[in-house]
């Protein structure tokens, strides 16, 4: 069974088509024709560590996969990553395993594509300032995603390690200048937000990373790093301003995240005010963005379709070499 890493991938596999690829995984998501068992996990008391395994499968599109992910907080401490993943393709035919992929680079791959085709469909046609907060390890995936999708100028990225947001903004300086877009590093939060179109939080906080007030009129949020109950990147007073609120699964978010599950419990917000799925978006179910007034936020948990069909497209483009 071949196994293809992160360079290998990189060689002949882009950003755009990873937004091709879940584009299609939220279509066929919402349309129902994507199996998804619930999640496997087990907990390790001894290490804290933790086992998933996420199958999914879609005859449509002939493609069939386990992402196996395990993660070990204490790793840490041994200067080890917390995370270890793989995905393993399956053949629809035979049962055979096809292939297998670096779980880790498909997980920011596909993450940072749901944020691309969020600001596809949502953002203005026109956008110009791009907001990054948080330089962690999906980070890079993020600001692709958002220059592949729009034709920014400029990305303000902040981190609250002022010597990481730097050596982040050195590393993707080729990245920026193939895009002819400036990375500058903003002194706050706040600063980065404020007048930015495009905004990406990707951030492990507990807390609100920036204030609500400082969103201007027309902006897109796509709020990446709440994944969990107790953890809120995003101000609940944001929801008074929103206009529109999506998701990659109402679903997921509503079970893992406190970005929703905070304002919803201080009643700021209801699921009366969720306009969907952005899989129900793409299918002409639901109305996207009808004013350049309008400030629209995006949740994304990431779901097991988005590494499925990212594989699968992966899998036929090396194929096709």
């Amino acid at each position: 069974m071949k196994k293809l890493t992160e360079k290998e991938i990189r060689t002949f596999y882009t950003m755009s088509d990873c937004i091709a690829a879940v584009d299609k995984a939220f279509r066929y998501f919402s349309a129902g024709e994507i199996q998804l068992p619930l999640r496997t996990k087990i907990t390790d008391s001894t290490t804290e560590g933790t086992y998933l395994c996420m199958p999914a499968s879609c005859e449509i599109y002939d493609a069939a996969a386990v992402k196996i992910l395990n993660v070990f907080p204490r790793n840490v401490k041994k200067n080890l990553p917390t995370i270890h993943a793989e995905v393993i393709l399956i053949n629809t035919e035979t049962g055979q395993f096809e292939m297998m992929l670096d779980g880790n680079y498909i997980t920011q791959l596909r993450t940072g594509a749901a944020t691309g085709v969020a600001f596809a469909q949502l953002a203005k046609k026109v956008c110009r300032i791009g907001a990054l907060i948080g330089t962690g390890g999906q980070a890079a995936a993020q600001l692709e995603a958002m220059l592949t999708v729009r034709e920014l100028t400029e990305v303000r990225i902040y981190s609250s390690n002022r010597n990481k947001a730097k050596a982040f903004i050195d590393k993707m300086s080729i990245l920026a200048e193939k895009f002819n877009c400036q990375l500058v590093q903003a002194e706050s939060a706040n600063a980065a937000v404020s007048e930015a179109d495009l905004i990406v939080t990707v951030t492990s906080s507990t807390t609100p990373v920036y204030d609500a007030q400082k969103i201007k009129r027309g902006a897109t949020i796509s709020a990446v790093g709440s994944y969990l109950p107790q953890m809120q990147e995003t101000p609940s007073e944001l929801f008074e301003r929103v206009d529109k609120i999506y998701f990659d699964s109402e679903a997921a978010v509503l079970a893992e995240s406190g970005d929703l599950l905070v304002p919803i419990q201080e009643k700021r917000i209801s699921e009366t005010d969720f306009n969907g799925d952005i899989g129900q978006l793409l299918l002409g179910e639901i109305t996207g963005r009808t004013s350049e007034e309008e400030i629209i936020f995006f949740k994304t948990v990431g779901i097991a379709a988005q590494d499925l069909i990212t594989a699968k497209s992966i899998y036929n483009q090396y194929q096709n070499q």
